[in-house]
């Protein structure tokens, strides 16, 4: 059984939910995020990234820092720039990516389940980011930012979510980026207690796509709470959700950017790629590419090459190692270019698919030496199966899109 629970949501007025929806705190660095909040005086950035406040150079991670996020949060409401609801509610979220649809349910899962392994992990977290999301969520005594999640898609849920989201939305907008979003309010008590209980009556187990650290954080801060005497149904003991059926879900490419070649030569590089990969160099690149699991793109002194990996390279039994992130970093990463922990190395980036190929040309165009890869995305299903095995992937394996927007629900204790 998988618990989600209706919740009173602080959300911006419908009017201004297009000012105040922001990009997560997480895909940007502070002067990228004091640009994109220039001239918006109600951007929710202005909470998820208050150092942006303070003159450059201002330590992000400073109490005044974590206050400031408070006081904007405080004063959003004040102001009627938010409201709360008065009664718990369920919230239905679409997105509107090009062809791409998804409509996910906003709601709180348990931190205890979390605990039990019932809503699953497939990442490592980074203590570092941890105690950040934990300072956040206790300053502003609210969970800021949504955790992805996914679950095998049962029909009834799809129905009754199409059902409730057919009439006219609550609020509707298209972002900067041409992205359409829109959320309807699911108010009625019967309602929100049908879509609970099919959760825990057809839904087994719950996943996380993205938001490690700030589940891991609010896992954290529910501990804490209980020890001080929270109740079980205490608003600190859930934490703040999109679920989506994972037949919804659109992963991109996690492309790799290397800025040298460990000392080789690009003959001798090519030589060693060819133990693992078929290597043949491609004439005009066509896209989509890759076009098939196991098959990489390679950029290389202005040359764009195919590759196909070699049967026996990897287990194809292990739902980890057969990953194509992990034969990359299995295969070439870690023997061949000396990048043992991508986490930490200063040699590597990561580059979202959404970025294309283009991307990955100007980056080696701009670095003598450099090589990068376009992969082919990681599946939904490799995803599921990871966590099912209690494993994790490599770092930086999913690409999710499109991105969830912050500030249009937050979870307030």
């Amino acid at each position: 059984m998988s618990t989600i629970r209706a919740f009173r949501a602080l959300r911006p007025v419908p009017a201004k939910a297009g000012e105040v929806a922001s990009k997560p705190y997480d895909v940007m660095n502070t002067q990228e995020a004091k640009e994109l909040a220039q001239g918006n005086p109600v951007s929710f950035l202005r909470v998820v990234r208050a150092e942006i406040a303070f003159p450059d150079g201002a330590d992000a991670y400073s109490d005044e820092v974590y206050q400031k996020g408070r006081d904007t949060l405080e004063a959003f409401f004040a102001d009627g720039v938010m409201i709360q609801d008065e009664t718990p509610c369920l919230y239905i979220y679409r997105q509107k990516m090009g062809d791409h649809i998804q409509t996910g349910l906003v709601t709180t899962a348990s931190c205890v389940e979390y605990d039990q392994g019932i809503v699953r992990k497939h990442e490592f977290t980074r203590p570092v980011k941890e105690a950040d999301r934990v300072r956040h969520i206790e300053t502003l005594q609210a969970q800021t930012g949504p955790v992805w999640i996914t679950y095998r898609a049962v029909a009834e849920i799809d129905a009754l979510v199409g059902e409730l989201s057919s009439g006219e939305p609550t609020a509707h907008f298209t972002a900067p980026d041409g992205i359409e979003h829109s959320f309807w309010v699911v108010s009625d008590a019967e309602q929100c207690k049908t879509l609970e209980q099919l959760f825990t009556d057809k839904v087994p187990v719950l996943y996380i796509a993205d938001g490690h650290h700030r589940s891991a954080a609010a896992s954290i801060i529910a501990a804490k709470k209980r020890e001080q005497g929270a109740a079980a149904d205490d608003p600190s003991q859930f934490f703040l959700s999109v679920v989506y059926p994972d037949e919804q879900m659109m992963i991109m490419a996690y492309n790799r950017f290397v800025h040298d070649l460990n000392g080789h030569s690009k003959e001798s590089f090519l030589e060693k790629m060819s133990d693992v990969f078929e290597v043949s160099p491609r004439g005009e690149l066509t896209l989509p590419s890759p076009a098939a699991r196991h098959q990489f793109d390679m950029y290389l002194d202005g040359e764009w090459y195919s590759l196909q990996v070699k049967d026996g390279i990897f287990d194809a039994n292990d739902p980890v190692a057969s990953l194509d992130v992990s034969i990359l970093q299995e295969k070439v990463l870690t023997p061949i270019l000396n990048i043992e922990d991508p986490r930490t190395s200063n040699r590597i980036d990561f580059v979202g698919g959404i970025r294309g190929h283009k991307e990955l040309e100007r980056l080696v165009q701009g670095r003598e030496g450099s090589v990068a890869f376009a992969c082919y995305p990681t599946s939904i299903q490799e995803l599921l199966a990871v966590a099912d095995n209690n494993e994790v992937m490599p770092p930086k394996s999913t690409w999710f899109e499109p991105k969830l927007r912050s500030g249009l629900f937050v979870n307030k204790f």
